[in-house]
């Protein structure tokens, strides 16, 4: 009898992995949605299309990026959370998930349960530029500015409790200065209204905002992380401008639904990571101030949720709050 028991045990256990190996072996066989919780122009959106399209050139199935802003990423992060878990919805995390996490009373999704998370793909340090007609050659110049003209100077951002309001909360605390927050909904309404002069100063991500820089129409003062980017080694950091342990910056990953088949987690990771080692791939990117990641998927779990413990603290201490 316990022979055949073990016998029996030995075939659930092959019986078990056959449907999933099947998957792996079949995936993908119909389109992919992408689901990016930004606006279309921003350092998410640039990243998304980039793998998406080198995603569909190795599976010969279209991967197709679906913007859905709203509500500070998280109508994006929700309609990723409660859509199949089958592997043909993907989802871009970024750090506004970790925040979310804390600066929102309630959410409709859990940010670490409900998803299955892949790798974390990149991060981007932070920047700050302002409008060419503003008098501030460095950060030094506009905290002078700022002091000189309180609550004068407005600076955006992609959204209340977003990075980079929060980078620019802790730069006004640091400096002790006092600055208008208009928040936008994402990254390219903002840069269009910085560009055009209607905002003075914007706390933004390089891989959006460096191309405004090079052809002149937004001037640098700093990068926010703590040392100098290779795709910028000319712009100095805060903390090199007398805010010292200034760092801020955003990350983006790739995560599936929670439940997603396991094989089909390793397949993406395995793909994505050789996709982002591509020399057109990382030369393009990395040239616009991304530095690629490629952790394991539990490697970028432990991420997740280390990040939402340091930016919960965060947000506690700036008391940012959602207009």
């Amino acid at each position: 009898m316990t022979t055949v028991i073990r016998v029996l045990a030995a075939l659930a256990g092959v019986l078990s992995l056959a449907p999933a190996s099947g998957v792996a072996q079949t995936y993908p066989n119909k389109a992919i949605r992408f689901i990016v919780p930004y606006t279309p122009g921003g350092a998410a959106d640039i990243l998304a299309r980039a793998v998406g399209a080198r995603l569909t050139e190795a599976w010969g199935q279209p991967v197709v990026i679906e913007n859905r802003a709203g509500a500070g990423t998280n109508l994006g992060s929700e309609i990723a959370a409660k859509s199949p878990n089958d592997g043909y919805v993907l989802f871009m995390p970024t750090i506004a998930n970790a925040i979310n996490a804390t600066l929102y009373p309630k959410l409709n999704y859990d940010p670490v349960k409900d998803f299955a998370y892949v790798t974390n793909i990149a991060k981007v340090p932070g920047i700050v530029v302002v409008h060419p007609s503003v008098p501030a050659k460095n950060i030094k110049e506009l905290i002078a500015l700022a002091k000189a003209h309180p609550n004068e100077l407005r600076h955006g951002s992609t959204g209340s409790g977003s990075p980079h309001h929060l980078a620019a909360e802790l730069f006004k605390t640091m400096a002790g200065v006092k600055m208008i927050h208009i928040p936008y909904k994402g990254a390219s309404p903002a840069l269009i209204d910085v560009v055009a002069g209607h905002i003075e100063v914007y706390f933004g991500a390089m891989v959006s905002v460096l191309p405004h820089v090079r052809n002149g129409r937004l001037r640098p003062l700093g990068v926010t992380s703590m040392k100098r980017t290779a795709a910028a080694p000319e712009i100095q950091t805060l903390d090199e401008q007398g805010l010292k342990g200034f760092e801020t910056g955003s990350w983006f990953g790739l995560a599936l639904p929670a439940g997603a088949p396991r094989e089909v987690v390793a397949k993406l990771h395995t793909e994505v990571v050789r996709i982002i080692k591509l020399p057109e791939v990382a030369e393009r990117i990395a040239s616009e101030g991304a530095e690629f990641i490629g952790n394991s998927p539990e490697e970028y779990t432990a991420f997740v949720k280390d990040e939402i413990a340091k930016w919960g603290r965060v947000v506690k201490l700036s008391g940012a709050k959602v207009d």
